[in-house]
């Protein structure tokens, strides 16, 4: 915190809101978007900071990330599954096609009361115990799994 304090800064005249000198967008507020060059009569080209394939990669994370979430999945897990694929990407895309994922999820009030069947030993129980779901990255589809509580 202390090696922020002494970066530049000003305070946009738009928003009123303290934004840092290296944080502007093609000399833009990020917030509001106005224009804070000292030159305002020129007419200054946007300089794009993102990507098209930045873009693209962006909006693939948010719906794997929205995905695993709805199921309610750790944010955190799901962060290192996309960030694991993201390193398989650019390695072997190959592989990462195939990448495999197992992510413990919480039991709806349905499910914690019916009788379920332990993925390890086989037996049969009704409280306690996990759940996961597991697949590959390119499936739509997921398995779902119940761990007993003994396992």
């Amino acid at each position: 915190m202390t090696s922020r304090m002494h970066t530049p800064h000003t305070t946009c005249p738009s928003c009123h809101e303290e934004v840092f000198l290296d944080e502007l967008v093609g000399g833009r507020c990020p917030l509001c978007g106005y224009s804070l060059d000292e030159d305002d009569g020129a007419c200054s080209e946007y300089e794009e900071t993102i990507e098209r394939s930045d873009l693209g990669w962006m909006i693939f994370q948010f719906y794997v990330f929205k995905r695993f979430c709805s199921e309610g999945a750790n944010p955190l897990q799901v962060m290192q599954i996309l960030s694991r694929y993201e390193e398989l990407t650019q390695c072997n895309p190959a592989d990462a096609e195939k990448m495999q994922f197992t992510l413990e999820v919480p039991m709806s009030r349905w499910e914690r009361l019916l009788p379920k069947r332990c993925e390890k030993c086989g037996k049969i129980f009704f409280l306690g115990g996990k759940a996961t779901i597991s697949g590959d990255i390119s499936s739509p589809e997921h398995v779902k799994t119940y761990t007993c509580p003994s396992c």
